[in-house]
């Protein structure tokens, strides 16, 4: 009653050892993808790791850089500014993790809420009532005004050019790991079940346990069975030159340091920019939004502070030159397992599986 190692001569399989093998040959198979996968998953996965630990301190830094703008030159608005700071870098991170974002959204929205604490503290420090109402035209306004001139459109045009990449390529690496676990749990069809108990296991139901496949039958029953698998060759190999494209992006002109670490340059430019503009500004304000409740005594808006330029970014940029070592260690990498899908079946039938340097081995049939 034997389906698969039927032979001529007296066997001492049955049955229900034969189904047995069909479970052992699945459950080895899977064993064995996982553990050529292994090593490229652990890359990609540490990779990934590496990328968002690098990610993150770069983005505190940034933040703290540019806190440290308002404590230093813009005390009055400090306090306030504190907030939309920090929604600013949360948004920038959610838009590096795949959030439904944009650059232009986030910095745009930073700049709505920083408009009203720059026309009430720095260029008309003696506006106490700062309504609800008085504030929400203030930010209406800025998008009319443009109080910032051209530094708000610059900084949305540098950070989206870095951070697209740095998107692209989180997003990319998970895609990665995504495909890896996929082809782990490739399900074998009956035939290919059948196929790896008659090449591994029919030899030991005539006592041949010490007997193993010959390589070219190996590598046929393999490909038969992986066909679905190594079909992914093509699209791979073009994730992997996707994986450089975005890299050398990422270390190209594009640089993500250097444009988080200019936001704060960025901010101080514009805040600057509507503070010398202050006159014209207050009486477009005026017209549209108003005249707010002053102070007796107005104070002078004349406060603008000259920001010491920070030598830390220097440094710091240093440090991060490991990240891009990092990069270039991983594409290289990647460049190498191009291949992977294509010679999986080899991978298979290399090693302990196959009969090497040996004059006999099983064909399928018998030995030869």
């Amino acid at each position: 009653d034997l389906q698969i190692c039927q032979h001529r001569a007296p066997t001492c399989c049955t049955k229900k050892m034969e189904e047995s093998y069909q479970a052992a040959v699945r459950r080895e198979r899977t064993q064995s993808i996982q553990a050529l996968n292994f090593e490229l998953k652990y890359m990609i996965v540490g990779h990934i790791t590496a990328f968002q630990e690098a990610f993150e301190s770069l983005l505190r830094f940034a933040e703290n850089r540019t806190s440290s703008l308002f404590e230093t030159a813009y005390r009055p608005m400090a306090k306030e500014a504190a907030e939309p700071v920090k929604e600013l870098f949360t948004d920038i991170s959610l838009y590096i993790l795949g959030a439904e974002t944009t650059v232009e959204s986030a910095v745009l929205r930073f700049f709505d809420s920083l408009f009203p604490l720059v026309y009430s503290r720095l260029i008309n420090p003696g506006i106490t009532d700062l309504s609800e109402d008085y504030t929400e035209c203030l930010r209406l306004t800025r998008q009319d005004i443009n109080p910032f001139g051209r530094y708000s459109k610059n900084m949305v045009t540098e950070l989206s050019k870095s951070l697209w990449a740095s998107r692209m390529l989180s997003q990319a690496l998970s895609l990665g790991i995504e495909v890896i676990n996929t082809t782990e749990h490739t399900a074998l069809t009956k035939e290919c079940s059948k196929a790896l108990v008659k090449m591994q296991y029919c030899p030991h139901c005539q006592g041949l346990t010490l007997i193993r496949p010959c390589v070219g039958y190996c590598l046929n029953v393999m490909r038969g069975c992986l066909a679905s698998v190594s079909e992914l060759d093509g699209q791979w190999r073009e994730y992997i030159s996707t994986l450089e494209y975005l890299s050398n992006e990422m270390a190209a002109s594009h640089d993500l340091e250097i444009a988080l670490t200019g936001i704060r340059n960025s901010i101080n430019e514009a805040i600057l920019h509507a503070q010398l503009n202050g006159p014209q500004l207050s009486a477009t304000v005026d017209k549209v939004c108003g005249q707010p409740k002053q102070q007796e005594g107005n104070l002078s808006s004349d406060n603008i502070v000259p920001v010491k330029e920070a030598t830390e970014i220097q440094t710091f940029v240093m440090a991060h030159a490991s990240l891009n070592n990092k990069r270039r260690e991983f594409i290289n990498y990647m460049k190498r397992s191009r291949p992977f899908y294509a010679s999986i079946a080899e991978r298979l039938c290399d090693g302990d599986l196959v009969m090497r340097d040996s004059s006999t081995c099983w064909n399928g049939e018998d030995v030869v």
